[in-house]
Parts: structure tokens; C-alpha cells; sequence
């Protein structure tokens, strides 16, 4: 994992932060924006995973009240050689999920019951493994900071329409310069959000492939997410944009471009990478397992134990 360009991409964005600051204040604005930035990656350090859960109105369950989707996920993070992250669930009718905490020993994986509704019990175990995959690679920090710089650079740009810009020698660029930023800043914010998201997919399918040892699980899972992203409205993360890179898949458009403005990397391309390490696990020397160490049975939530899909109800309510 390439953590220089993540720390580039950072202090970019912190930038960005003071620019914006710097266009409606002046030098003051911008040290103002600089110790604001400050607060907010100390702040986001110990309280986003909170900030971003209640965003997204994930409600905690445990062993009472969903046994067989915390036992997936206990079981699968000690295949990843991790703590039990603590488990959550969104009501939404969007298959999708993310990961988010400070470190591998505060992490929480979130679901939709969507997710858990539509796809088979190998499916959403393959999708759990990308999100412990985000938390081992400690994806999950720079994603979730990334996340509110991003989104305050927004709100921020805003402001200038109010305040506008100086022109005296201490200050910004003027009326123009601040409408430029109020229209550049939040794109290039979302760009530097994207590229951070992006360099890191590949990564978690790969690792979270090699955990369950079923890379066609995953796609198949990123087959049904992302057609379904497409059809099924989220509106929660319609409020809360700058958290969509959090996601395994974009819950706000669904779209597969793989360019600069997309926050995922296209499905197609990711499928592709997931079937070309299925060859080569396919080549390599002895059999691998066909499912994580979860209990096989018939009738689970999530399809029986031919992992046909049959939509049962799922275990949180």
C-alpha cells in the first residue's frame, strides 16, 4: 500500500482547505482554515467511525440479536488475523457495506439489511472479508478523514459566496478568485477523495478474496451490489456524499466509469482482477477452501448451503 501517496493526497486536501480559507480571509483565513483542519484530523481520529455510523443510522447488533451475522464476521476476522471489529446494520433496502475506525482494534463493519437480504451466505461473507481487508490494510482512517476534510471543504467553499474575497495585499484574490474557489475547490476535493478510495479496492478485494479463498464470491457479490446500486435510491447517502468512497461499492450512482470521477474503480475492472486471482489460486498447489469457517446448514439467512440465494429474512430483526 502506497502510504506516501496516501499522506500526499492528505496534505492535499489540507491544502485545499486552506485555500478556500485564504480566498474569504486572507492570511488570517488561511491559518484559521489551517487550525480548523488541524482540529478536525484530531477530532476524526478518535470520533468519525461515530460521526460516520450515525450518518448512515447503523445501529449496533451482537450474538442476541444478529447470531449468525456476528458469528460471520467473528469467525472471518480471525481468519484475517483481527480483533472482532464490532458489527452494525443499516436499514436500507441497498445491498452495500462499509468498514470505518481508527485502527484494527476499534473497527466496526456495517451492512445493509439489503445486502443481507439479496445475497447468498458466500456472497455477504466475501464482502465482509473486503471491509476486514480495509481494516488490516487500516484503510479505514484515511478513508473516514479523508471523508470529513472533504465534505468541510465543501461546506467552506460555500461560505465565500457569503463573505467573499479581499483585495488588499494581505488577502485573498478578490470577488472572482472566491467564486472560482467555490466552484473549483469541492471538485477538487472530490477528486483527491476519489483517487485515495481508488487505489485502495483493488487492494481489499484481492486480501478479502484470499481470506474467504472464494474470489467468485466477491464478484459475483460486486456483480448483484452494483446492478442494484443502479436501481435501489440511498437516500442517506445521498445526504452524506462525502462518505460514498467509504462504501465497497458507489451507493450514489452506481456508474462504472473508471476515471478521475468516479470513487470506486468500475466493477467490470474489479471483477476482472478477481478472476484473474482466481486462476492463479485455481494453479496453485492444493485445493482451496471453498468457503470461510462458518457452520454449514441448511436454511441460513442468507440462501442454504448450496449458497442458491434464496432470500430469507436475514438475522437483525
Amino acid at each position: 500500500m502506497n502510504y506516501l501517496r496516501t499522506a500526499i493526497l492528505l496534505a492535499g486536501l489540507t491544502a485545499l482547505f486552506m485555500g478556500v480559507g485564504y480566498l474569504i480571509g486572507g492570511g488570517s483565513g488561511a491559518l484559521i482554515a489551517l487550525l480548523i483542519a488541524a482540529g478536525m484530523n484530531l477530532a476524526s481520529y478518535w470520533n468519525a467511525d461515530k460521526l460516520v455510523l450515525a450518518m448512515h443510522e447503523a445501529r449496533e447488533v451482537d450474538e442476541t440479536t444478529a447470531p449468525d451475522l456476528v458469528q460471520l464476521v467473528a469467525e472471518l476476522a480471525h481468519r484475517a488475523g483481527l480483533s472482532v471489529p464490532r458489527v452494525y446494520v443499516m436499514d436500507n433496502p441497498q445491498p452495500n457495506a462499509f468498514a470505518t475506525g481508527r485502527n484494527p482494534e476499534h473497527a466496526a463493519v456495517a451492512v445493509t439489511t439489503g445486502l443481507l437480504q439479496m445475497l447468498s451466505r458466500e456472497e455477504v461473507a466475501g464482502v465482509i472479508a473486503h471491509e476486514l481487508a480495509h481494516v488490516k490494510n487500516r484503510d479505514t482512517l484515511t478513508m473516514t478523514i479523508t471523508a470529513t476534510i472533504a465534505g468541510a471543504i465543501s461546506m467552506l467553499a460555500q461560505f465565500g459566496l457569503f463573505f467573499g474575497g479581499q483585495r488588499d495585499n494581505n488577502s485573498g484574490l478578490g470577488v472572482v478568485g472566491t467564486v472560482a474557489m467555490v466552484i473549483l475547490a469541492p471538485i477538487a476535493a472530490m477528486i483527491v477523495q476519489m483517487a485515495i478510495s481508488r487505489t485502495r479496492e483493488y487492494a481489499a478485494d484481492e486480501l478479502g478474496a484470499r481470506t474467504t479463498g472464494r474470489p467468485d464470491a466477491l464478484a459475483s457479490a460486486l456483480t448483484k451490489i452494483s446492478a442494484a446500486a443502479e436501481a435501489v435510491p440511498n437516500p442517506t447517502a445521498e445526504r452524506t456524499p462525502a462518505t460514498a468512497h467509504l462504501f465497497i461499492v458507489n451507493p450514489l450512482t452506481g456508474q462504472g466509469m473508471d476515471n478521475l470521477f468516479s470513487t470506486h474503480p468500475s466493477t467490470e475492472n474489479r471483477i476482472a482482477a478477481l478472476q484473474h486471482l482466481a486462476a492463479k489460486i485455481g494453479s496453485g498447489a492444493g485445493p482451496q477452501p471453498s468457503a470461510p469457517g462458518y457452520p454449514r446448514r441448511s436454511g441460513g439467512p442468507w440462501g442454504n448451503s448450496a449458497g442458491r440465494g434464496e432470500q430469507q429474512r436475514g438475522p437483525w430483526g
